[in-house]
């Protein structure tokens, strides 16, 4: 049973990779762009929206969000593209996603530079008045 899930998990990161790969293709639609950027900057995001440190319901976004995700980028992304993403994401990454810690601090960054923005605006909202 767990053997069975690391194979998906390592399926799912490769997939991931996949829709990395798709983004960069100028044969994607706009549309479906900006869908996976979404999708695999959350994949690969150390942040979570639910942390995984809370019991069971912290792994709900690793099993429903990421998936569903991906299953919503894959019908956006013309057939031949698909294809041709996932054949390099398996030559280049046979077991899974790759590990990329300039990647790790960018998503952090992003992700900390949002916050920093809300919280202005939450002070400003609040605060000044």
């Amino acid at each position: 049973m767990l053997r069975a899930l690391q194979q998906r998990a390592r399926a799912l990161q490769r997939e991931t990779y996949a829709l990395y790969l798709a983004y960069r293709d100028p044969r994607v639609p706009l549309p479906a762009k900006i869908w996976l950027a979404l999708v695999v900057g959350y994949a690969l995001s150390p942040i979570d929206l639910i942390p995984d440190f809370i019991p069971v319901v912290g792994y709900l976004d690793d099993l429903l969000i990421v998936p569903l995700g991906v299953a919503v980028a894959v019908r956006m992304i013309p057939r031949e593209v698909l294809r041709d993403c996932r054949a390099r994401a398996e030559v280049a990454f046979p077991d899974g996603r790759p590990t990329s810690r300039t990647a790790a601090v960018v998503i952090a960054c992003i992700w900390a530079t949002v916050l920093a923005l809300i919280a202005l605006w939450l002070w400003r909202l609040h605060g000044a008045g």
